[in-house]
């Protein structure tokens, strides 16, 4: 008896389950778009038992060269149970054109369900190999390596993503796969975003249903206007497609080939920044911020120090500006500033903050004012500039020396030391002398001296003539000499920052920037490798110069994300000192 009631219990709850689920009839196709010489599988689908007179829809604008077949699937799976039960039919179009498949119907429970009717896009005759099931042609039509972009249309400025999607449909598998190129963003500042694993989802590619894995994801800031440009990305992978055949257990067979995919090259419109409105002290910021300007200390003694932090937070190109200077009173000493970032990059674009620190130490008494200080950035979401402006900041110096007579909020007065009682101590009060012998000069070892220098300094300033002579006589010696300097001029900071590669090869890259701009008389904003070597061409410098020179920029920009060694750094610092003295002695 217990058993029989455990068993009824059981088929109730499975029935309730199965009742409990939505009851419909769905229509899907392998494809939404395929040539007018290809064929086409439509599969409608009902996910409860007990439906009858299964109605297909009229095929007007195609051909049935297969089916119906029919189906039907039962499983219980972690304690849930589904059902279904499907008619599969393999068309053709007849001709060309947009064609919808209408629905199709069948009765259950004494109720008509409709499938929805399904859109097909049918365009001229494509290629189709002899035999359908070879595996290469498979693969091809199963995978697809897609870059998508966040906006098409951005402000220079304004950051955007680049997401490097593989779709493959279910089909098929993957067992491998490398980047065999990978993208260029010329005309961007980029920022790789690491990725947590590669993780398969659901979706769509067009219009059809896709498995899809994240294989690669970047940041991209466009630093001038104009049609930019994100180069393809290559990839070899590994591809596991069936072959129609099966094994002794029904289970299909499958082939693995290994097949080149690349990415569509993606073509950006980059809008300039509105003239309109445009603050004098705007240097490029473009995004939210918020600015402020703070003090350390506000109280505090001679020679004690405070520091002054100027700071812009928020999201945007935080890298990619100048922070405004401060002003301050000639009475106080205030050191060069210290750049320190806290930015990263994620879901959210490039976060955090940037800001400049000033010491200052003061040596007299007084109270001093630091007047107010303004920050101006675009913000293209309201597509408009905004300005924020601080209040001033006072120094209180309580203790120094006497400097200040009068002190107000807008002047500072200087006055002569005053002395006091305490000002001069341990004053001599008496003098002893005594005679103090002298030597002749006349006969002395000086006066011998004295009276040969003019006889040797006519040799000696003959001699040093004839070397000036030659040295200027050597032009090209000359110009290598002054192409050197020129060369370590510029690249002093990227010395500086030899052995931490980020910063280093920032450096790098912004003082062949700031050479190129110098010599040439061109906005930084409008650098490009293409417009360097049409510019450099006009120039007349010969095509090795030019490639060298390209050669370092590329280094630079693809060192970042790789791997590099300190002496690797040292070899890219040589070539661009090279590079540059090469190009000095041609311009």
């Amino acid at each position: 008896m217990k058993l029989k009631f455990y068993i009824t219990f059981i088929l109730s709850f499975l029935a309730v389950i199965a009742t409990a689920q939505e009851t419909e009839l769905t229509a899907t196709v392998s494809k939404n778009k395929l040539g007018v010489n290809q064929r086409l599988r439509v599969q409608f689908t009902i996910n409860k038992q007990g439906a009858d007179n299964f109605k297909s829809p009229n095929f007007t604008n195609f051909k049935v060269v297969g089916g119906p077949s029919q189906s039907v699937s039962q499983s219980w799976i972690n304690g849930k149970a589904s059902f279904s039960q499907s008619y599969t039919y393999i068309i053709e179009p007849k001709r060309q054109g947009e064609f919808n498949i209408p629905s199709a119907s069948i009765e259950i429970e004494g109720k008509t369900l409709q499938s929805k009717p399904v859109k097909i896009i049918v365009t001229g005759a494509v290629k189709v190999p002899k035999n359908p099931n070879d595996p290469n042609y498979i693969a091809e039509q199963n995978i697809h390596l897609v870059a998508e972009i966040s906006k098409s249309r951005p402000y220079v400025g304004e950051g955007i993503y680049v997401e490097y999607r593989l779709y493959f449909s279910e089909n098929v598998g993957i067992y491998d796969n490398a980047i065999t190129q990978a993208p260029q963003y010329n005309g961007f500042w980029n920022q790789e975003i690491k990725l947590n694993g590669i993780q398969a989802k659901i979706g769509e590619y067009n219009g059809e249903r896709y498995r899809y894995a994240v294989l690669h994801k970047a940041y991209l800031i466009p630093t001038k206007s104009g049609k930019l440009t994100v180069d393809p990305m290559k990839m070899d992978i590994v591809v596991a497609v069936p072959t129609g055949r099966g094994d002794f257990f029904g289970n299909p067979i499958t082939r693995q080939v290994r097949r080149d995919f690349a990415s569509a090259r993606k073509t950006i419109q980059v809008k300039d920044l509105p003239l309109e409105n445009k603050p004098e002290d705007f240097t490029g910021a473009v995004g939210e911020f918020s600015f402020d300007v703070t003090l350390s200390k506000n109280t505090l003694k001679a020679n004690e120090s405070s520091q002054i932090k100027v700071g812009v937070k928020g999201k945007g190109n935080l890298k990619l500006f100048e922070l405004p200077t401060i002003e301050t009173p000639e009475e106080l000493e205030v050191y060069a500033p210290e750049r320190k970032e806290k930015v990263s990059v994620g879901a959210g674009g490039l976060r955090g903050e940037v800001y400049d620190l000033y010491t200052v130490v003061p040596e007299y008494k007084g109270k001093y004012k630091i007047p107010n200080t303004s920050f101006s950035y675009f913000n293209p979401k309201e597509k408009a500039y905004q300005t924020i402006t601080t209040e001033d900041l006072y120094v209180d110096v309580l203790e120094g020396k006497e400097l200040v007579a009068k002190v107000d909020e807008n002047t500072v007065n200087k006055q002569a030391v005053k002395a006091t009682g305490n000002n001069f101590r341990y004053i001599q009060t008496s003098s002893s002398f005594a005679t103090l012998e002298k030597d002749d000069f006349f006969k002395s070892n000086l006066f011998y001296v004295l009276l040969l220098l003019p006889l040797l300094s006519i040799p000696i300033g003959i001699f040093l003539a004839k070397k000036k002579e030659e040295r200027d006589g050597d032009i090209i010696g000359n110009r290598l000499r002054k192409a050197d300097k020129l060369a370590k001029k510029y690249l002093s900071e990227a010395q500086k920052q030899l052995g931490k590669k980020e910063a280093f090869y920032e450096a790098l890259e912004r003082a062949l920037h700031n050479y190129l701009k110098a010599k040439l008389g061109i906005e930084t904003s409008d650098i490009s490798r293409e417009k360097i070597t049409l510019l450099l061409q006009d120039k007349k410098i010969d095509s090795a110069t030019i490639s060298q020179f390209i050669d370092v920029l590329k280094s630079s920009d693809f060192a970042r994300y790789t791997p590099i060694t300190n002496l690797q750094m040292e070899e890219e610092y040589n070539n661009a000192k090279q590079v540059i003295t090469q190009l000095d002695k041609q311009l």
